[in-house]
């Protein structure tokens, strides 16, 4: 499965919602339920699924879930 994929799937999770389908242009305006808590949970979530961790840095500057994809590949040196 690649990381888009694995990412759809904790979004599922955190969000409890099957229906969201994930693009590499996907933002959190895209979803409803992605506040500022729901961000936190969910790269946590990140985290632990890809087994990585982000700075607080590496976080902020992300502006889609592309960028996300990219970042976890990057560490996890695929």
């Amino acid at each position: 499965m690649d990381t888009l994929a694995r990412l759809e799937q904790v979004f599922h999770n955190i969000f409890e919602d099957d229906s969201i389908v994930l693009t590499r242009e996907t933002t959190a305006q895209d979803i409803e339920a992605w506040d500022s808590v729901q961000h936190v949970t969910l790269m946590l979530e990140v985290e632990a699924e890809f087994k990585v961790r982000f700075s607080t840095s590496e976080m902020a500057y992300l502006k889609n879930v592309g960028e996300l994809v990219d970042l976890i590949d990057k560490k996890v040196k695929k």
